[in-house]
Order: C-alpha cells, then structure tokens, then sequence
C-alpha cells in the first residue's frame, strides 16, 4: 500500500504538494551554480590576476639607455633584494605593525565587549561614533591629523606655546612612526570594532545562562566564553592588519609634504614602488619591488595564520 508521503499522482506531483525533480530538473540546478560564480570569476580574472601577470611580466625586463627595453630574467629581483632602501621600507612597516596592531585590536576588543555587555547607556550612539572615522577617507584623516600635528599653526603647538610648555614634534623623526599609528588607530578601531561586535552576538543566549547559574561574573563569563568566541574574528582583523599594514601609503604620502626631512621617497615599501613608477619611470623595477611586497605579505600571513593554528592544536 502506497503512503500519502511516496504516492504520487500522474502529474508528478506527491500528494503532500512537493514535486520530484527529474534528470533535467537536477541538470538545470547543476548549471546554475557556475552561472552564478562566473560574473566573480570573470572580475577575479580581468581585475586580480590579469594585472598580476602583467606586473610580473613586467619585472623580467629592464629598459635600457642602449638597446631598449631588454629581458633580464631575475636581475630585477637580486637587485630588489639588496636594495637598502627598499628593504629598510619593508623593515619600518613591519616595525610599525608591530607597535600599532596590537594597540588597535586591544581598544576594539575593548570596546565591543563594552557594548556588548548591556551595561553602557546610549550604545547606539556610542558605537556610531567609534564606527565614524572609518567612514572618513584615509586622505582626509591624514589631512586633519596633518593639521593637529604642525608645529607652527596646530593647536597642540599652539597650547603647549600658551602654556608655557615644550611644542610637541610630531612630525619629528623620532615621532613620526607613532604619529602614522595614531592615525590609522583613529581610523581602523571602529572597522575592527564592528566585525569584534557582531561576533559577540552570535554567541548563543544558552551560554551565558548557564554561566549565570554556575554563578560566573561578568569577568569570568568575559574570559571563559565571550574571548574563546572571538578567536576567528581576532584572526580575521588581524589578517585584515597584516595586509593594511605593509600596504601602507597614504598617510606618509600626504604627510611627506609637511615633513619631508622626516618621510622620503621610500619611507615604506608601497611608496617606493609609487616613486619609482611615477617619478622615476622605472615601471620595470617598480613592478618588482610591487611582486616583492605581495609576496612578503603573504609570508606574512601564512606565519601569522600558522601560528594561530599551533596555538590552538597545543
């Protein structure tokens, strides 16, 4: 005896109101799929790996006085490698990652687990403005802080002048790389904030009563579930760090007009390859020190990831 669940009627139609897919039912689901990856693939490909292979491409050539533009296999990349100042570029920005990174993943841990304990009044308006300066352009915030930091006209300057105290040289040599990590804390606590607080939300409710009837404080409940929660979402900011931080360009590039005794040409690695491309036309050799640093972040990366992944196996 057929059931009310097997049986079907002769339209193909089971008596509980589902269909059956046929053969060509399941192919046509089947060709979906590509169809909708192929517009990222497509954008992959023309925008990512299409400029990628050209830029390698580029950096097996070298454009001579005599001779035009000539193959020279790796020369490029043994001449990168023992370049000073490119290798003293990679060195400060990861001196620089080392100071800022964790400075700014502590204040957005702090900060979302603030707003996520329920016990701040207005939190709406209290994240908003945390989230607000990353919706200021990295040009502008190096502007506004490039104008707070001036030793003649800023208002630091001119406090500490009222005050009868020594003007603050932030732009100085020995300031500047605190200076540039202040800035992009002040930019990137709210990014990091947000994806630090969303994890916390996804944290079922059934966790934390059951701490609440094992008698754990706020502390406790903090460090025992909340952090352990928040493992992949640090993981993730701090991958998002490590790729921003060698990466970066802005911020010097604009506050090099205002000290340029302090920030060269090739202050970081990211503005040496710029330099190199637009100023001295040598696309050929910017090409390399642009490959060079795409591969060193991704050691980067892989370290940072290794890393995290002993840790968790230990």
């Amino acid at each position: 005896m057929m059931t009310a669940t097997t049986a079907a009627s002769p339209k193909g139609r089971r008596r509980d109101g589902s269909t059956r897919l046929g053969r060509g039912g399941k192919s046509r689901h089947r060709a979906a799929g590509p169809l909708f990856v192929a517009p990222f693939m497509v954008l992959f490909l023309l925008l990512f790996l299409a400029p990628l292979g050209y830029a390698a491409y580029l950096s097996l050539f070298q454009e001579r006085l005599i001779g035009g533009t000539a193959f020279v296999g790796l020369d490029n990349y043994t001449q990168a490698l023992s370049d000073s100042q490119f290798l003293h570029g990679i060195g400060r920005v990861a001196l620089f990652f080392v100071i800022q990174v964790p400075v700014m993943l502590l204040l957005a841990l702090v900060f979302a687990l603030a707003l996520d304990s329920g016990l701040l009044r207005l939190a709406r308006v209290i994240r908003l403005g945390i989230f607000v300066p990353y919706a200021v352009p990295s040009v502008v915030a190096a502007l506004m802080w490039g104008y707070l930091y001036g030793p003649d006209f800023g208002p630091f300057a001119q406090l500490s002048r009222n005050l009868s105290l020594p003007v603050p040289h932030f732009l100085s040599d020995g300031w500047m790389l605190g200076s540039l990590a202040n800035i992009v804390t002040w930019e990137f606590v709210g990014y990091n904030m947000i994806i630090l607080y969303a994890a916390l939300r996804t944290i079922p409710e059934e966790l934390y009563e059951a701490a609440a009837m094992d008698g754990a404080g706020a502390w406790r409940t903090a460090w025992s579930i909340k952090l352990p929660a928040l493992r992949p979402a640090l993981m993730l900011t701090l991958l998002f760090s490590v790729i921003g931080s060698f990466q970066l360009f802005n911020e010097p590039k604009l506050l090099m007009t205002i000290a340029p005794d302090v920030i060269s040409s090739s202050y970081t690695a990211n503005l040496y390859a710029y330099t190199l491309a637009f100023t001295g036309q040598q696309v050929n050799y910017a090409a390399t020190v642009s490959f060079l640093l795409g591969l060193v972040i991704v050691i980067a990366s892989y370290a940072v990831l290794l890393t995290a992944n002993r840790r968790r196996s230990s």
